[in-house]
């Protein structure tokens, strides 16, 4: 067996349909389209509506559009680590999600600056803003970024 002998199977191509070539092809004078009406005057296009108001117009706009690569960060300030960690303290994301602070559906954790932080803890996270790191490093802890 080789390409120049291989043929489709029997029945399964069919002859290009030829419209409008006159009534002894079964499809002349309406070309299939039937009698009268829009539909058999002039092609209109799939998404019309018959006038109504089409649904692109229906649904409400939404502006922009979202990055499919975008990473959610799930946020942690320093006041709720400053209320619910001891000085000497090794902070993670494994003790946040035990501790029901946290939740594993986000990308990472984010430690922002709001609020104070006066003990001195070991924080480990995928991201930080400029405020905590200095708030962390000010109080004596350490900061590791994931």
């Amino acid at each position: 067996m080789s390409l120049h002998n291989l043929s489709p199977n029997e029945g399964s191509r069919r002859p290009k349909r030829r419209v409008c070539r006159g009534i002894g092809s079964g499809l002349g004078k309406t070309g299939g389209r039937g009698t009268k009406g829009q539909k058999a005057r002039r092609q209109i296009p799939a998404w019309f509506e018959g006038g109504q108001t089409p649904i692109h117009r229906r649904l409400p706009i939404k502006k922009g559009f979202r990055n499919i690569n975008h990473k959610e960060y799930f946020v942690i300030n320093l006041n709720v680590l400053q209320e619910s960690f001891e000085a000497g303290d090794t902070v993670t994301p494994e003790v946040l999600f035990g501790r029901g602070l946290a939740s594993k559906h986000n990308d990472g954790i984010k430690i922002l600056g709001f609020g104070t932080l006066e003990k001195k803890l070991k924080i480990s996270a995928h991201k930080f803003s400029k405020t905590a790191i200095d708030a962390i490093e000010k109080a004596g802890g350490e900061v590791t970024i994931l």
